[in-house]
């Protein structure tokens, strides 16, 4: 990867030269130590960062120095923040933690979950998931069980709670917005039908802003549904959005690599920020002073950027800042690899924070038996062993299919060509011949 470097020209190394602390110094850094793509980060009314990630754990953040927080056994998606800065995380393993003294899984969903919200008044936390539901959990010391709202009727992406706690929003995968008067059990109020995936809400003073899959920004009233602005440009999808409100400051992320930030009293454009060469922004949030705002994508690294410095940085003058190499400089088998299997495993020996084992001396390999690695039950003592025709199988038929109950990601290579150039590729960088 090429070597990160201060948009003023000085090296930024890893540490995060507390960004957004009253009285800091404002410059372009970096947290480095996740194994996977940023997922997901929230900041807390004191500054505490964390962050959560494909490789199934929550970082938090001080002085540069991460505490892994480990219980989740698939991706982290979605991190908040709750009373006496207690963490809340939901991930892929359809669970929904919470990190204090002594961390507990609140409950599952049946399903990937998506988002999470926690009221203003710190007494419950909500999820949505994939499975079409949304599910409130009680916070108070009886913790009784989750309360399930009125199905959606599609999955959920998205979750916010008014400004006063009486209600709750949901953006689904069908495009619907909805509102929850959460003092009923009635079906959920439709505000919206935007006719493409709602994947981020936030909400505001009288107003809520959201992002789809088509690249639709738009603001509405929150007791209408009428049109207040578009801001929508031609970029899709929107996979991020925060709000800091003592600045009237709304950022907006797209899977072009984008920052847009806006001011919410005329709802006017004032930065446009290519973040990346390539490659999505999946996880943005303000300090706490609303001076520096904190990203994630495709790699594993979390980018911290003064607002102010926004409009002077220029990638192909500051330097590569992109969460994937470009494409067009690999050879096959490598840009196959770097598609397909580079965000889950490592090609060096020993552990590493990737989700997966490392490909390191694969070839000849039994699956299931890299010692340290926790294998599904599908894998642990099976009897695979990798060799050109059970890895050309793997992809061709997809894992899914290739070993029923894996963890692996559904990743299918058509042609038979790529697959073996991705052989070729891995066969040179984990044994050398």
């Amino acid at each position: 990867m090429t070597p990160l470097r201060n948009i003023r020209g000085a090296v930024a190394g890893l540490v995060l030269a507390a960004a957004g602390l009253p009285g800091a110094a404002q410059e372009f850094s970096t947290l480095k130590g996740h194994g996977g793509p940023i997922m997901g980060v929230a900041v807390s009314p004191s500054g505490q960062l964390a962050t959560a990630s494909f490789d199934n754990s929550v970082g938090l953040w001080q002085d540069g120095t991460p505490d892994w927080l480990e219980g989740h056994a698939a991706a982290v998606t979605a991190v908040a923040w709750g009373p006496e800065e207690t963490l809340f995380s939901g991930g892929d393993d359809f669970a929904v933690r919470a990190w204090g003294e002594t961390p507990r899984v609140l409950g599952l969903h049946e399903g990937k979950v998506t988002s999470l919200a926690v009221s203003p008044d710190g007494g419950t936390v909500a999820s949505g998931s994939w499975d079409g539901s949304i599910r409130l959990w009680p916070l108070d010391d009886g913790e009784g069980d989750a309360r399930a709202l009125p199905a959606p009727g599609s999955g959920v992406n998205a979750v916010a709670f008014s400004r006063d706690g009486g209600a709750l929003y949901a953006g689904t995968t069908n495009g619907a917005l909805l509102r929850y008067e959460l003092g009923s059990d009635a079906a959920p109020v439709p505000l919206v039908q935007h006719g493409f995936g709602i994947n981020e809400l936030v909400v505001g003073p009288g107003w809520i802003a959201y992002g789809a899959v088509d690249g639709g920004t738009r603001v509405i009233d929150t007791a209408t549904g009428a049109a207040i602005a578009d801001l929508t440009l031609e970029r899709r999808p929107i996979l991020a959005m925060s709000y800091h409100e003592p600045t009237h400051q709304l950022a907006v992320g797209d899977g072009h690599g984008y920052i847009m930030i806006l001011d919410t009293t005329d709802w006017q454009i004032t930065r446009d920020f290519r973040a990346t060469r390539e490659g999505p922004v999946w996880a943005l949030a303000f300090s706490p002073d609303g001076q520096v705002i904190h990203a994630g994508g495709l790699d594993d690294v979390l980018y911290a950027w003064p607002v102010e410095m926004l409009d002077s940085f220029d990638p192909a003058i500051d330097g590569r800042r992109s969460f994937l190499r470009d494409a067009d400089t690999m050879p096959n088998g490598e840009r196959q690899f770097m598609r397909k299997c580079s965000i889950c495993h490592a090609l060096e020996p020993g552990p590493s924070r990737k989700a997966g084992p490392t490909l390191h001396g694969v070839f000849g390999r039994r699956a299931g038996t890299v010692p340290g690695y926790s294998y599904s039950d599908t894998l642990d003592g099976s009897g695979i062993v990798w060799d050109d025709t059970t890895i050309d199988a793997l992809f061709d038929q997809g894992p899914e299919h290739y070993i029923p109950g894996s963890k692996m990601p559904m990743q299918v290579i058509a042609g038979a060509a790529d697959r073996a150039d991705l052989i070729a590729f891995l066969r040179q960088a984990t044994t050398g011949e």
